[in-house]
Order: C-alpha cells, then sequence, then structure tokens
C-alpha cells in the first residue's frame, strides 16, 4: 500500500505518476510492497495517449474519404487512386477499431 501521485486526463482516462511515500508494510530498503494507492491526483486538460491516435486517425480519414468523394464528384479518372484511397479508409477502420478495443480492454481491467 505504497502511494503514487495520479494523472487524470480530460477523456476520463488516468495514469500512475511519480511515487510520492512508501507505505510501513515493507521494510526492506528502497523496495515498495507493490500495493499502489492514490497520494494526490493531477488534472489534466489534455487527452490520453490512446485518444489522441484515436482523433488522428479520425482526422486522417475523413481527409481521406473527402479526398474520394470529390474525385467522384470531379468525374477524375484516376481509377487506381480511387482504389488505393477507398483501401487505405478500409485500412484506417481497422487501426481506429483496434484502438478503441484496446481503450476499452484498459479500461474494463481497471474497473474490476
Amino acid at each position: 500500500m505504497c502511494f503514487y501521485n495520479q494523472k487524470r486526463f480530460s477523456c476520463g482516462d488516468w495514469s500512475w505518476t511519480s511515487f510520492a511515500h512508501r507505505c510501513n508494510y515493507e521494510y526492506r530498503t528502497g523496495e515498495t510492497c507493490g500495493m499502489k494507492l492514490v497520494n494526490l491526483t493531477e488534472n489534466d486538460a489534455s487527452k490520453c495517449r490512446l485518444c489522441e491516435k484515436i482523433e488522428t486517425k479520425y482526422r486522417r480519414r475523413s481527409a481521406e474519404v473527402d479526398r474520394l468523394e470529390r474525385w467522384k464528384r470531379e468525374g477524375a479518372t484516376l481509377v487506381a487512386s480511387m482504389d488505393r484511397s477507398q483501401t487505405l479508409i478500409k485500412e484506417l477502420d481497422k487501426e481506429i477499431y483496434i484502438l478503441q478495443r484496446e481503450r476499452e480492454d484498459k479500461r474494463n481491467t481497471l474497473h474490476r
């Protein structure tokens, strides 16, 4: 039951930061007991790493969809580019899904 500081992000996620102080249950010098308790919570206006990655993928996907729609509207003859764009959108969808699952798995394991 050693105490650590915690950082809470604007998205609701959190992470451990610095070690605050040791409890009385560990007698070995320089060791901690292994149980983490919150000493102080620091609020951070930014989002966590996973949320930032997901937002970046969404922006990239949106730009690619806009580009594809513009090419279709203008009647572009660049079929290979349009196919590549559709493939890229599917890949981004998969990456977004994987990141969202990772975020949900992390939240579910911490709330049990």
